[in-house]
């Protein structure tokens, strides 16, 4: 076995904890917390199931291959390995643009609306808007520049940031509830439904999906055979810890509607936080603050590791240019396609202001679907890739061993995809599934929308980014060739 491309002045500088933060910083997605809320008590329901039918198998593959191959690339190289380079491409491609896309598309609409609420009026679509918004995405691309054995601390930071404010809201929803009774638990609905199901099912599979994603930075991390499972396992368990909680306190208090996607968390928190009196406003400001570092991070923790993959990409030939795969000299990073990464997301930012005519709403859903379909379609080709590498490379020594032998890892990469594919099909054409089966679903009220907009906006992103990659594919060919 040969790996693709290697670097070779990186330096190793993550410890299992520093993985584990990594994980946590960039998995438990802070911006969907309201979307998954907003399903009611059912959410609850389906988070449980999700995370034992999805979230176990999910990881004992992931741990499992982490380990036995953890050369810098991660999913890149896995991909690569089991079927060539051109579909590593393009499936880098994907998992690589879903960050930029959702950093300047969700997490800065979230942060800024948080921001404007409850730290400092910055209006809609104005000067303020803008800087807070560019600051923002900047911000956490520069956090993804630093050298990693810094860079790891800020995000470590955002990790601690992110479970504080969970924390916080969980148990102050606790009291909340304690004090003047869980009002939201009568009209719950914790029964689950087909409709929740299908409603849920992305958004919920793009909350569990990433602990992978540190696999990308491998030959920084000092002991990767011994340190990634045991980091998969952990930051699993309290990724579902840290939606089922939260998500359940946040139900059980709130009155039915009140939950929407861009606002739930820190609306659930405005509401529990009135048990404080007069020092309601300045703890919903601290955490509003907390939660804007969190999602900072978080953007910046899947860029450390999305970025690093499509450098590697582009290193070994398959992007427009080696020189978007140089890593620098100094500290370690892939610069020029973090640059890359802040220019795409900067864009994107910019075209989902229109989108809706303002209204962040509609704005944050539709852009979350987009980010929620290019990362489970690169899933698409990653997962079976596992299986291959499995019956391919049987003499690799694997540290960890999913049980049962080939036909366990077998059983549970097929579940996994089978999920996969479920998720994929509901993000990118809502509706018709529910239709299907007879249940009713008004897409304009859904998504605030009409179908052919989303469709446009869905459709033509997969379609732009599967021709981004197959002309920087034939880029690199046509130079190789002409050399």
């Amino acid at each position: 076995m040969s790996v693709p491309v290697s670097v070779p002045h990186l330096k190793r500088s993550l410890r299992r904890f520093d993985i584990m933060a990594i994980a946590v910083a960039a998995v438990i997605s802070f911006d969907v917390i309201g979307q998954i809320a907003a399903g009611g008590g059912q959410a609850v329901t389906w988070i449980a199931v999700i995370a034992v039918g999805f979230l176990v198998p999910y990881a004992l593959v992931f741990a499992e291959t982490g380990a036995a191959f953890p050369q810098e690339g991660g999913p890149y190289v896995w991909v690569e390995l089991a079927f060539g380079r051109l579909t590593a491409v393009l499936t880098t491609m994907f998992y690589w643009v879903t960050n930029p896309v959702w950093l300047g598309g969700s997490l800065v609409f979230v942060a800024a609306a948080a921001w404007d609420r409850f730290v400092f009026p910055l209006g809609s679509a104005t000067v303020a808007d803008y800087v807070f918004k560019l600051v923002f995405i900047w911000a956490a691309i520069l956090t993804a520049v630093i050298s990693l054995r810094r860079g790891k601390w800020i995000t470590t930071g955002g990790a601690g940031a992110k479970l504080l404010a969970l924390a916080l809201v969980t148990v102050t929803a606790a009291a909340y509830g304690i004090r003047y009774g869980f009002r939201g638990l009568h009209d719950a609905g914790f029964a689950p439904t087909g409709a929740g199901f299908l409603a849920l099912v992305p958004v919920l599979l793009f909350a569990f999906v990433g602990f992978e994603g540190p696999n990308a930075a491998g030959d920084e991390m000092l002991d990767p055979q011994r340190d990634v499972p045991v980091a998969i396992g952990v930051s699993g368990a309290v990724a579902t810890l840290s939606y089922l909680l939260p998500v359940l306190a946040i139900v059980a208090v709130s009155p039915g509607g009140r939950i929407t996607g861009v606002g739930g968390f820190m609306e659930a928190a405005r509401l529990v936080f009135g048990i404080y009196g007069d020092a309601q406003g300045a703890l919903l400001a601290f955490v509003a603050v907390l939660f804007a570092v969190a999602l900072l991070t978080q953007g910046s923790a899947w860029m450390i590791v999305a970025d690093r993959m499509q450098a590697m990409a582009a290193a070994d030939g398959g992007f427009f240019s080696r020189g978007l795969g140089v890593f620098h000299a100094r500290l370690g990073t892939p610069v020029r396609m973090n640059l890359l990464s802040g220019v795409t997301a900067t864009a994107f930012m910019v075209a989902a202001m229109h989108l809706a005519s303002g209204n962040t709403s509609a704005i944050f859903g539709v852009v979350l679907t987009v980010a929620i379909t290019t990362l489970l379609l690169s899933y698409i080709v990653v997962v079976p890739a596992l299986l291959a590498l499995r019956l391919r490379y049987p003499e690799v020594p694997r540290p960890y061993r999913v049980p049962f032998g080939t036909g366990g890892f077998a059983c549970a990469d097929l579940l996994v995809y089978a999920w996969i594919l479920l998720g994929c099909w509901v993000a990118l054409f809502p509706g018709t599934l529910e239709r299907f089966v007879g249940f009713p679903y008004d897409f304009r009220a859904t998504w605030g929308v009409s179908r052919v907009t989303f469709e446009t906006f869905t459709l033509g992103t997969v379609a732009v980014l599967l021709a981004v990659a197959a002309a920087g594919y034939a880029t690199q060919r046509m130079r190789a060739r002409a050399r």
